[in-house]
């Protein structure tokens, strides 16, 4: 079974994180919610608190199949001001895992040197902070092991997406139809 991490930071955009970890584990996917505060409590921007699995140092990354990171202000901002999320994406980017970033989050990919030559998106604004990237306004955007996508609106596609990746296109389609994603009636 896939394990993966979504990091949790003061100040993310709530849907962009729990939608993300909602689809995953319907599919099957083992997720751990991951705190970078220190407490696993986690308020987010729109004042929504979370209780996360676990908080960043207790966790073994090396049980990981890839990380997720969700966007939001300043939910971004602490991520890219986190060492140790930082030697992460650049440890799993080197191993060929999962790294996803969505909305403003890309941007944290952008800064450790990961889009380099990588076609992606991001929440409009944030293309200059995707140093290196081939810039996309596609909903969400793979390429290879890094997929990123635009912002709340696009949580669901995003999270199809990993799904995709863990799972399948076939599970991902399914897991749409379940959940009466762009179904026809």
């Amino acid at each position: 079974m896939s394990k993966t991490g979504v990091f949790l930071a003061q100040g993310l955009e709530e849907i962009e994180g729990l939608t993300v970890v909602d689809l995953l584990r319907r599919a099957g996917v083992e997720v751990v919610t991951i705190s970078i505060s220190g407490e696993r409590e986690v308020t987010g921007s729109h004042n929504i608190t979370v209780l996360a699995d676990a908080l960043f140092e207790d966790v073994d990354f090396a049980e990981l199949d890839g990380v997720v990171l969700p966007g939001g202000m300043p939910g971004t901002t602490n991520l890219m001001n986190h060492a140790g999320v930082n030697e992460v994406m650049k440890t799993f980017d080197g191993a060929g895992k999962l790294v996803a970033a969505i909305c403003a989050a890309p941007s944290v990919l952008g800064q450790a040197g990961l889009l380099k030559g990588r076609k992606a998106t991001c929440y409009p604004g944030f293309e200059g902070k995707l140093t290196g990237a081939v810039i996309s306004t596609d909903e969400v955007v793979r390429d290879g092991h890094i997929i990123t996508s635009r912002g709340m609106g696009t949580a669901i596609p995003f999270g199809l997406a990993l799904t995709a990746y863990f799972m399948g296109q076939e599970k991902a389609g399914e897991l749409g139809k379940s959940i009466i994603y762009r179904c026809e009636s």
